[in-house]
């Protein structure tokens, strides 16, 4: 968490990161463009937020785009924001969130684990129950499956998609459609995309969550820093996350 707070320490590296709140997926050219600093300058910090893991580069062919990455901070938020304060907290952070129209969200995260046991964190129905806000995931996870996910407290499916890549245990994408509300369902189907990467003794794991229209209701991608941090939590410790709504259907 240390290279979190220096890298925000910086009133340049926090304006980067707000300017990624308000257009996520900018090229270098675009940052450079906002900021009255040579291009080598902005490189600069953005190699520090990349290395605290608060920005996750991805390539579009030829270009090179920027995502912020709010994982970390949801890291800093279940370690020392209170039951009873998170909701003040909430309800502050889903006001600026609503206000952000993006087409796709990336989410990185390092847990200490191997690349098999994370997989079956993430396709084994029980385990995922565990931070999916307490909701299973069955599939055979084959390409052309159906994904449903739900849980016996939910008295219905709370979201379905089918099976578009598997490459265990190194690649999972699956369509989504949200079915937990009227709204949601509205929205349609989206597309999630997990990466495991091994990185010496842990795993990198990026979560892309795209194909959303403009403007798309954000709680199809907003829980993904609690799902992420709940994850991280029950493979490094074997407990459960307890914050407000992670276990909401327990």
């Amino acid at each position: 968490m240390d290279a979190v707070f220096r890298a925000l320490a910086d009133p340049t590296r926090r304006s980067l990161l707000d300017e990624l709140f308000k257009q996520d997926g900018q090229t270098l050219g675009a940052l450079e463009e906002r900021f009255s600093m040579t291009r080598f300058g902005v490189m600069k910090h953005l190699r520090l937020l990349e290395e605290a893991g608060l920005v996750v580069t991805k390539r579009r062919g030829r270009l090179k785009l920027h995502f912020l990455n709010p994982v970390p901070i949801r890291l800093i938020h279940d370690r020392w924001v209170s039951k009873y304060t998170e909701p003040w907290a909430a309800a502050l952070s889903d006001l600026k969130t609503r206000l952000e129209t993006p087409m796709e969200k990336v989410f990185e995260i390092y847990i200490r684990t191997t690349p098999e046991r994370l997989w079956e964190a993430i396709v084994d129905p029980e385990i995922r129950s565990k931070y999916n806000f307490g909701a299973g995931v069955e599939s055979d996870w084959k390409v052309g499956s159906s994904v449903l996910m739900g849980s016996p407290k939910a008295g219905g499916l709370l979201g379905e998609g089918e099976v578009l890549e598997v490459e265990p245990p190194r690649r999972l994408v699956h369509t989504l459609v949200a079915l937990w509300s009227d709204e949601v369902k509205r929205e349609g189907a989206s597309r999630v995309t997990w990466e495991i990467e091994p990185v010496a003794d842990s795993c990198r794991l990026i979560v892309t969550h795209d194909e959303l229209r403009e403007g798309a209701n954000p709680e199809l991608y907003g829980g993904w820093p609690m799902i992420l941090s709940g994850l991280k939590t029950w493979l490094e410790t074997g407990q459960l996350l307890t914050t407000p709504g992670s276990l909401m259907y327990s």
